[in-house]
């Protein structure tokens, strides 16, 4: 799922504002480059009711889809993960978290993506039947959610994004 050009957006405040009581910020849309970001930042100081204002911080952000951000993340940290997330949608910022990073997210969804199941059973049932002939009288009794538990244990990681929504991606 990808989102819409402007929907993962920062919001900006001038700090010499905020420490003299005043809210003067800006709502500054992350899917551009860390460049356009900092002009947009340099522009919201220049109209901020305080002279010489030079300090800001990201007090809020939205279409992150759960990635944290702080308020001193860099423009261009900023820039990537909303390109990242506009891209992949909600599979790739729940990887930036279970991975810990954007870097690693990126190689497993280039990598090692192994595709979108309604479960690892499903998943586990699909793998079997392309790389064995089942005979028909055998069919109902593999037990595929335990076969899944072990393709889980040592074979593959899964990123829930949903009910039935079962992300797939191989442990190298």
């Amino acid at each position: 799922m990808k989102t819409s050009q402007g929907d993962i957006q920062i919001y900006v405040a001038c700090l010499a504002s905020y420490n003299n009581g005043i809210l003067h910020g800006a709502w500054i849309n992350a899917e551009q480059a860390a460049y356009a970001i900092y002009d947009e930042v340099q522009a919201m100081l220049a109209a901020s009711p305080m002279e010489d204002a030079e300090e800001w911080a990201i007090h809020d952000y939205e279409g992150f889809e759960g990635v944290r951000l702080s308020e001193w993340s860099g423009f261009a940290e900023v820039a990537k993960l909303a390109a990242f997330i506009a891209e992949h949608g909600k599979i790739g910022a729940e990887l930036i978290t279970y991975l810990g990073s954007l870097e690693d997210a990126r190689k497993a969804i280039e990598d090692s993506y192994a595709g979108a199941y309604r479960s690892l059973a499903e998943f586990a049932e699909e793998m079997t039947e392309q790389s064995t002939d089942i005979p028909e009288n055998l069919r109902f009794y593999i037990d595929y959610d335990r076969m899944a538990r072990d393709i889980e244990i040592n074979d593959v990681f899964t990123v829930e994004t949903g009910f039935e929504q079962v992300h797939v991606f191989w442990s190298h």
